[in-house]
């Protein structure tokens, strides 16, 4: 415990002004008689740790030898109790504790705690709570928001096309409707080339099947299984059984398939309208969120709905290539193998990179099982190798240098949006994942930019704006919080700096940012000038 020598006590003689207590003292209304609440409750008297032990360098009672053996046997091994041996021990406790600092009772230092945990908590229920009412209401409404997501996605894709023919002088509507054209004569150019070589094969499939189920118990009947054949034909019995007790589930499941169908027609139906409108009459639609949120909500809005815009589009186009760039390595070396449906093999291959993770490594198990199949087991490792390579290279290589750029997102919530999209809402919900996560990821790092404006963190300087409306308004939450800061010490210190009579009250409500050092008006703290060097 540091000395308190008696002209650092409350009182600065100098300045003639009353020092501020240390950032542990207690709140002088909590004190009465010398005694905090906890001591009256418990019927204590305060203690005063200052008084409580000998300081170094004080003058003594001088004590009898008796006295003196006495004591040296109880102080003697307590190196807490016992006088430093230089000084640097005591000016390096004043340099920690500072005149005018106490204990804080433990009571108040856990219910502080307690009360921050409880706050915390209740907030993340109340938001967990919301969730789930949006989820609920989105699961109703699932099959009218569908169409739309999707249709945003598209416009993704094709808003590129229909700019540049804009830039050709073509009508607006015109120019949509070539696109939308031309969209859908690639999509149905591409199945008509592989359908012929999709049906011719898949009879050659089903014989290669056939004679390697014929494999398969030629070497489980060998060794080390050993498996008679009536074995074999017990287990493929009970296998036929079990196909039949379920016809009436695969029989509901094909009434499903015909309603799935006609969903899906009427989701493809009104995706193409909103496809058409959204391209046509797009930006005017952020315009009109302005006229009706208001300036200051509409500019938000369009900062928001801007950086989610780019992000989507550009995690689209980053896609796209690299499930290209999986597709066409994979077909390839299905093509130099001779494994049937290559063709249809590298064009699920690109429609399953759409998703992340989880769409690569479906498309390379079937690759792998069809190569097993048709050509053998030999083959098969082949594929195996060849689909591990493309996925290294995509992992390693083209994902952090493209996807890395165009979504900011670690592989970890990649995953965990997949897990949770492909859960609740099937191979959509999986599709959809990535993107969605994307978007809220963008909007939870504009709040953030947002706060560190508000903060003085950062300046709008740093920040990279998608559009000027988020420029003004980062400008503005910048000179707001200067305001906010300039306010703040006008009610607690002077012209010249010194703090007001006053000042002390105020605190606990304006607290100082001590972690700002930007500012060209900051001091150090009383406290850290009194501190011994």
């Amino acid at each position: 415990m540091g000395r308190v020598s008696s002209d650092s006590k409350n009182t600065d003689e100098s300045s003639g002004r009353k020092k501020s207590d240390g950032p542990n003292s207690p709140d002088p209304r909590d004190v009465v008689d010398g005694r905090d609440f906890a001591d009256i409750l418990m019927g204590s008297g305060r203690m005063d740790p200052e008084s409580s032990l000998p300081l170094p360098g004080e003058d003594h009672t001088v004590k009898s030898p008796a006295e003196a053996s006495r004591d040296s046997i109880f102080l003697e091994d307590d190196p807490a109790m016992q006088e430093p041996d230089d000084q640097s021990a005591v000016l390096q406790s004043d340099e920690n504790t500072g005149p005018g600092d106490e204990l804080r009772d433990r009571a108040e230092v856990i219910g502080t705690s307690a009360r921050w945990a409880a706050g915390w908590s209740l907030r993340f229920l109340v938001i967990a709570a919301a969730l789930w009412v949006l989820g609920f209401a989105l699961s109703g409404l699932w099959s009218g928001i569908l169409p739309v997501i999707l249709a945003i996605i598209v416009c993704t894709v094709l808003w590129p096309v229909v700019r540049l023919l804009r830039k050709g002088h073509l009508p607006n509507a015109l120019a949509v409707l070539l696109t939308i054209i031309l969209f859908f004569a690639v999509i149905g150019g591409i199945i008509a080339a592989i359908m012929p070589s999709v049906s011719k094969q898949i009879p050659q499939l089903v014989d290669s099947g056939a004679k390697g189920v014929e494999q398969i118990q030629e070497w489980v009947a060998g060794p080390p299984l050993n498996l008679q054949s009536d074995q074999i034909d017990n287990m493929i019995d009970q296998a036929t059984n079990w196909v039949q007790d379920q016809t009436d589930q695969i029989t509901q499941t094909a009434i499903t398939g015909v309603s799935a169908v006609t969903s899906a027609a009427i989701t493809l139906f009104v995706m193409l309208v909103l496809i058409f409108f959204f391209l046509k009459d797009g930006e005017k639609f952020l315009p009109m969120v302005r006229r009706i949120t208001g300036r200051r909500v509409g500019w938000h809005l369009t900062e928001v709905l801007t950086r989610c815009w780019n992000t989507l589009g550009g995690f689209i186009r980053t896609q796209a290539i690299v499930s290209f760039i999986d597709a066409f390595f994979i077909g390839l070396g299905l093509w130099i193998l001779d494994v049937p449906l290559w063709p249809a093999l590298a064009i699920i291959t690109f429609f399953g990179g759409f998703i992340p993770i989880v769409g690569a490594f479906t498309a390379g198990a079937l690759a792998v099982l069809i190569a097993l199949v048709a050509n053998g087991f030999t083959t098969a490792l082949i594929v195996l190798g060849i689909v591990l390579l493309v996925q290294q290279l995509e992992g390693n290589v083209l994902q952090p240098v493209l996807q890395s750029k165009a979504m900011k997102m670690h592989a970890v919530i990649v995953l965990l949006s997949v897990t949770v999209g492909g859960g609740l809402f099937g191979i959509i919900g999986a599709f959809l994942a990535v993107p969605v996560a994307a978007m809220i990821t963008e909007v939870f790092r504009y709040i953030g930019d947002l706060t560190d404006l508000a903060t003085g963190e950062k300046h709008s300087a740093d920040i990279t704006f998608a559009t000027s409306a988020g420029k003004q308004t980062g400008a503005q939450r910048e000179q707001a919080a200067q305001r906010w800061q300039d306010w703040k010490k006008s009610l607690t210190s002077d012209e010249s700096g010194e703090p007001k009579p006053f000042s002390r009250f105020l605190a606990p409500l304006l607290p100082d940012d001590k972690d700002d050092k930007d500012g060209k008006d900051d001091k150090p703290s009383d406290d850290s000038a009194s501190k011994p060097s």
